[in-house]
């Protein structure tokens, strides 16, 4: 048995793609044999047992304007990793805990970080064009993948910075779904009835509301969409910075926020009700949700720019131009599919990326074998809690 530690960033109780990623990967690590520990920001200093292992949670600053905890990289983390004496470190943030991958050179410990963005197109969002935005990129890139003995993408559009420096132990490992919990048999029709309020076609978007996703452009979409006269209502599930801001934008329009669904049952039941999932991020270099809606039935129109083009496949639904013009024409060619189609396709694809051969993946990257015999007990734990510091999660 090896005990694999995971380090993230950009986890919330109310976050969705990565935080679903951990815990499936810890849920498979766990199956395997293998002794899982999980650390993570929150707003107080926090060690539980839980049915896969340990998560440990270190009272973290909040990265302003987001919501979102960071982990301070220093001596606090580093000496919190020598007490647990990981056999590998899987690190899921590319910002202050790209040193771990120097802590763990050092120690002998086999380390893996996962690259769950692409840092030339995110440059792209938020700085001028007339820096050099890709050597910048480059630059990042290469100084990353020299700290760590393996660099994952979970597809080939993420992996796309990384192959042109390139790098020799970069691999590529698609993240999973749960095939189980999300199947178009969770779709409620008195439910959708009443969520439709006399429209004819359910859309939903299922995201953290902050600027990178762009879920404004979905609003937009629904305002193109009225105007030719479509009878559409939108369901936006999720919480963020902009929650206000599209809520102002949203005025007047068939859109109802229903926030952030904790409850698995309320998310496959929503994405199985629903004729079409919008996502409308460009830098998406996965996009969970989508696949989820596939899974569950319901396919997705994604933004061209983003991964998801390549996560959904030729039977998944449609990409289109980030604009509202092109995702409103999408989004009428799909409904003009019929529903058995459109919904046999969704799930033939999702069908392609189970989560047992994700977690396959990620072992091998760790040079793990799929099951192990235990022989070493877990570490003990003492559960440790301090005075909440507030702020939003």
């Amino acid at each position: 048995m090896s005990r694999i530690v995971q380090v993230a960033n950009f986890v919330t109780p109310t976050s969705g793609g990565l935080r679903t990623t951990l815990g499936h990967l810890a849920i498979g690590y766990a199956d395997a044999g293998h002794d899982v520990i999980q650390v993570l920001p929150g707003a107080f200093d926090l060690e539980v047992v839980t049915p896969w292992g340990q998560r440990i949670q270190r009272r973290s600053p909040v990265l302003p304007g987001t919501g979102y905890r960071v982990l301070r990289g220093g001596t606090g983390l580093t000496r919190l990793l020598d007490r647990l004496s990981p056999d590998r470190i899987e690190v899921h943030d590319r910002t202050t805990l790209r040193g771990l991958g120097s802590w763990a050179g050092d120690r002998g410990v086999p380390s893996l970080v996962v690259s769950h963005e692409r840092l030339d197109r995110w440059l792209r969002q938020w700085l001028p064009r007339w820096l050099p935005l890709t050597a910048l990129a480059d630059r990042y890139n290469a100084a990353l993948a020299a700290r760590f003995d393996v660099v994952l993408c979970t597809t080939a559009w993420a992996a796309a910075e990384f192959d042109r420096l390139p790098i020799p132990h970069l691999v590529r490992v698609p993240l999973g779904v749960d095939l189980a919990g999300l199947h178009p048999g969770k779709s409620d029709a008195a439910w959708r009835t009443e969520q439709l309020r006399g429209a004819e076609h359910l859309l939903v978007m299922a995201s953290r509301l902050s600027l990178e996703k762009r879920p404004g452009l979905a609003v937009e979409t629904v305002a193109e969409l009225t105007r030719r006269g479509c009878a559409v209502r939108l369901l936006v599930a999720g919480s963020g910075p902009a929650l206000r801001a599209l809520q102002r934008q949203a005025d007047g329009l068939p859109v109802d926020f229903i926030g952030y669904l904790s409850e698995r049952s309320q998310l496959a039941r929503l994405l199985a009700s629903a004729d079409v999932l919008l996502a409308p991020g460009p830098v998406e270099t996965f996009g969970l949700a989508a696949l989820e809606a596939l899974a569950s039935g319901t396919t997705a129109i994604v933004n061209q720019a983003s991964a998801l083009p390549e996560v959904i496949g030729s039977s998944g639904g449609r990409s289109a131009d980030g604009d509202p013009g092109a995702f409103a024409d999408a989004i009428e060619q799909e409904l003009a599919v019929p529903a058995e189609r459109r919904q046999a396709g969704a799930r033939s694809r999702a069908e392609q990326f189970p989560w047992p051969t994700t977690v396959a993946g990620f072992l091998r990257a760790h040079r793990l074998p799929p099951r192990a015999d235990p022989v070493r007990p877990p570490a003990p734990v003492r559960t440790r809690q301090s005075v909440p510091l507030g702020g939003s999660e």
